[in-house]
């Protein structure tokens, strides 16, 4: 069944603006369009966007009325950052005595730098006691006067005692100063840490506030009644206002974008996703259906931002072959949109006859090893894009797809120039591009422990066809090209989820502790806009650090995909073997509730105890769970505190490490619980059944326990 209401996707980028609208039911692309996007407009990118909508709605018959969720991306937070393009930060240090030495310390952040040449612009003034009011005014008087915006009040244990922040902050705002408190940012110790993401974020607090103001007015005059949401860089939404809080979760947020898109329309459970454009190729882990996640890089330093754990490797669709002494020497940094050089294969026949090589050195620092066709249409670039549709990679349909005989008369001067045919030499190409990005995916599959076996490869963008095709074939691993993949991001903003994450340093953490944390993380989604049914929480103890961190996920409404779409039980036992790599003669199903299956098999050994792989499957045909060794148990909710307090025990493992209670997940509903990253039996148990609260005593309940070595 379909309605006529519609999840609209919009993505900022660089160049162009992308949209698209799916239905909010069977989540099917419905239609796409790309402008030009509005930098230098009067309303900057909110023009750009609204344009896009407009033309959206056009294309696809729907009135605004009709649009029940729209969201945005942009690469304008990471843009200032990357250009220098700043606001002035009045940074107020708190503290007397020990801690005045460490907030004085912090006016060191003016030698941070943005841009080669360019330095993060901040005035620092300090406060002995943030209650003397006269003081307070004194020093905000001083930061206003070397040319401060946006002020950022910091001080030592914040995180504990936050008022002597809050009432700077409160004096800047009187002020009518765009204001920061540190602990308002994150809630993890370590002063300069903490303070540098705070005074990043109030960095690019000025810019982003316009542009959050002109768009939501801009879509509010369109007619859109739908809430506004914007990116976050772990591969979530949030809502308007917590992006003027927060204008640091959309750093980053550009490849978020993408991988989220893979994630709910490829069903990835376990593999790499490769954003290809023109010049550069993001690469992002799923892992157990989840994208990895860890503290992001900024400025050359780490920061407490979390965001998709994204390497950059500088090849794309574009990027131009390098020649020297009739050998392929490297491809890119260079592509042939920066050298202002149209591709090879995209000319016509005649546009490439008399064609020669030659090289070039297409900007003023590059080696002048670039090699180039100059014919009677002009002078063309050789690149990717042209080697991929050489060897006839790029499928039927796709956004980089050209003849490929042409394509081949592209690549004969090149083959000649290199002695060898064109299938060689666009051979020869693409390895040099590709061996780049390999070491990147060896890299990243080694440091999450991804099998080679089951790890698929996902390309996305524009560009995806010159990089992922040849190398899936050169490492031997599964391979494909994303559906609508020139639009991926878009898509992955329209289907994205409310999120968010909420880290606490809480030594020795007691259940009532860690429920507290959950229970704000979940409320934060709800006040979002996320539909209270559908919250997914998941907790992780780390003690070592002592950080207790809940992620919270939910959707805005409900969604039921069209059920036509959905694997039947063949596929789903036949994706369970693959992932367990056995026959599925020897593949039985344990358990399972309406929306998954658990699976498991046996593996016998010699001279240890037998283990039991575990796979839970959902109805879509993704693995969501892999699990080495475990105990699958059904139950009910009214009798799973009872039944899950002796699975815990039995499976608590004590020594020299301490307690180690098993990983465990619960399936109920349509989610799956986990409580994996919760290490004592007490609080996780506690966590268990705060899920199980306010549902029925007789619905299904299925725990998978694993014992933790």
């Amino acid at each position: 069944m379909t309605t006529h209401r519609i999840r609209v996707g919009i993505d900022v980028g660089g160049t162009f603006t992308d949209a698209v609208a799916v239905d909010a039911t069977t989540l099917r692309l419905l239609g796409q369009v790309k402008v030009p996007t509005s930098h230098h407009h009067e309303d900057g990118v909110a023009h750009g966007i609204v344009e896009a909508l407009d033309r959206l709605l056009e294309q696809t018959g729907h009135t605004p009325e009709d649009v029940t969720f729209l969201a945005h991306g942009t690469t304008q937070a990471t843009n200032a950052l990357l250009e220098g393009d700043v606001a002035t930060v009045g940074l107020l240090g708190i503290g007397t005595g020990p801690g005045a030495m460490l907030t004085r310390r912090l006016a060191a952040f003016r030698k941070l730098e943005l841009a080669p040449g360019k330095r993060l612009p901040l005035a620092y003034a300090h406060v002995a006691d943030p209650d003397d009011a006269p003081a307070v005014r004194a020093a905000l008087d001083e930061i206003v006067r070397e040319g401060a915006e946006v002020v950022v009040a910091s001080q030592p244990f914040s995180v504990d005692r936050p008022e002597g922040e809050e009432a700077v902050a409160a004096a800047a705002r009187e002020r009518g100063l765009p204001t920061t408190a540190a602990h308002d940012i994150t809630s993890l110790y370590g002063l300069h840490k903490r303070t540098r993401t705070a005074v990043v974020n109030a960095a690019i607090l000025p810019r982003m506030l316009a542009t959050a103001d002109l768009v939501d007015a801009s879509i509010t005059k369109a007619g859109v009644s739908a809430p506004l949401m914007v990116m976050r860089c772990d591969g979530g939404v949030m809502s308007l206002d917590e992006m003027r809080r927060r204008p640091l979760l959309t750093v980053l947020s550009g490849p978020a974008a993408g991988v989220a898109g893979a994630l709910m329309q490829e069903r990835i459970s376990e593999g790499l996703f490769l954003e290809t454009g023109g010049t550069s190729t993001d690469i992002s882990v799923v892992r157990r259906g989840k994208v990895a996640v860890r503290h992001a890089t900024m400025l050359g330093r780490t920061s407490y931002l979390s965001a998709l754990d994204v390497r950059t490797v500088g090849v794309g669709g574009g990027s131009m072959v390098r020649i020297d002494g009739g050998e392929v020497v490297g491809v890119g940094p260079r592509s042939a949109h920066i050298a202002g050089l149209p591709y090879a294969c995209f000319a016509s026949a005649e546009d490439l006859r008399d064609a020669k090589v030659t090289t070039v050195r297409p900007m003023a620092d590059d080696p002048a090893d670039y090699a180039v066709l100059d014919a009677a249409g002009g002078r063309f670039a050789i690149t990717m894009t042209c080697a991929a549709n050489a060897l006839g990679r790029v499928p039927e349909g796709d956004f980089a797809r050209c003849d490929q005989e042409v394509a081949r008369a592209a690549l004969a001067p090149l083959a000649t120039a290199l002695g060898t045919d064109v299938v060689s030499a666009a051979t020869k190409l693409l390895d040099a591009g590709t061996d780049r990005v390999k070491s990147v995916v060896e890299a990243m599959m080694r440091d999450y422990r991804l099998e080679k076996d089951t790890a698929v490869l996902v390309g996305g963008g524009g560009g995806a066809a010159s990089v992922t095709p040849h190398l899936a074939a050169a490492t031997g691993q599964e391979g494909r090209i994303a559906r609508h993949n020139e639009v991926i991001s878009p898509i992955g903003v329209a289907l994205a989820l409310i999120r968010e994450q909420v880290e606490r340093i809480i030594p020795g953490a007691g259940q009532e502790q860690i429920l507290a944390v959950r229970a704000e993380a979940e409320a934060a989604v709800v006040a979002q806009g996320a539909a209270a049914d559908g919250v997914e929480v998941e907790v992780t103890v780390d003690p070592q650090t002592s950080t207790v961190r809940a992620v919270a996920t939910g959707a805005t409404e409900l969604r039921t995909q069209d059920r036509a779409h959905r694997a039947d039980e063949a596929d789903r036992l036949r994706a369970a073997a693959m992932s367990l790599r056995t026959d599925p003669a020897s593949v039985r199903v344990l358990a399972g509730t309406p929306a998954h299956t658990v699976y498991g098999t046996e593996v016998r050994r010699r001279f240890r105890a037998d283990r039991h792989p575990v796979r839970v499957v959902d109805a879509d045909g993704v693995v969501r769970l892999h699990a080495p060794d475990a105990r699958v148990e059904t139950t009910t909710v009214g009798r799973a505190p009872e039944v899950l307090a002796g699975l815990v025990k039995e499976a608590t493992s004590y020594g020299d490490g301490g307690v180690r209670a098993p990983a465990l997940r619960l399936l109920l509903g349509s989610r799956i619980a986990d409580l994996s990253g919760v290490l004592d039996p007490d609080p996780l148990l506690a966590l268990a059944r705060s899920e199980l609260r306010s549902r029925a005593a007789d619905e299904p309940v299925v725990a998978v326990v694993e014992v933790r070595s």
